[in-house]
Formats: C-alpha cells, structure tokens, sequence
C-alpha cells in the first residue's frame, strides 16, 4: 500500500499542476474573480496534499505503519473531496458544491492528526 500512497501522491501532484495551468490559462478569461480564485485555492491544496500523500507512503514504507497509510488515505480522500468541490462549484457557479467541502477539509485534518500518530508510534 505504502508503494500505492507514492502514485497516487505523483498522479495527485501532475494533476494539481495541469488543473492550475488550466486555470490560469484557459479559466481566466471566462470566470468571475472570486469563482477563479476558489478554482485556484482547489489546485494549490492538491499540490499540498500531493506532496502530503507522497510523504505519507515515504513514512509507511520506512516504518511500516498503518497510521501512516491512513493518513494518505484521508489526504486522497480529502484532495478529491475539497478540490473537486471547489472545481466544480468554479465550473459550474453551482454553489451547493460548496457544501461538500467543509468534508474534504476535515479529511485533510484527519490525514494530518494520523501523521502525528504515525511518527509517535514509529
């Protein structure tokens, strides 16, 4: 799994850039500000969240932890969750996606607390 977290962290990392190239090129011209702006926020937690992800499966593949895959588990989930919401809700100006991602957020918060777990118990 912990080889699992490192691809997905990479495929989440190329496509955190692609969707902020693709907002800052092809979405700038046809987006109100604040839509554009949620659009970025979307692809700058990705490319945290990628990195997260990566260092999560680096963590589990060094130590062996559950607490560790958890955690990459929580940021994929939450990456999906919060920056799709917010693409979406940019796209479409549907603000019911907003409401999704308060979900995603708390999915990123649990990925961090089980990345505290995981190198206390290492």
């Amino acid at each position: 799994m912990p080889r699992v977290l490192l691809g997905l962290g990479a495929a989440l990392g190329f496509l955190g850039v692609a969707a902020g190239a693709f907002g800052a090129h092809a979405l700038r011209a046809k987006l109100p500000e604040e839509r554009l702006a949620s659009f970025r926020t979307g692809a700058e937690y990705q490319l945290w969240h990628a990195l997260a992800t990566i260092a999560a499966g680096l963590v589990a593949t060094r130590w062996s932890t559950d607490w560790a895959v958890a955690a990459g588990l929580c940021f994929v989930v939450g990456v999906v969750l919060f920056s799709g919401s917010l693409y979406v809700l940019a796209i479409t100006g549907k603000r019911a996606w907003g409401a999704v991602t308060p979900i995603g957020g708390l999915a990123f918060l649990a990925g961090w607390a089980l990345l505290v777990v995981a190198a206390i118990v290492a």
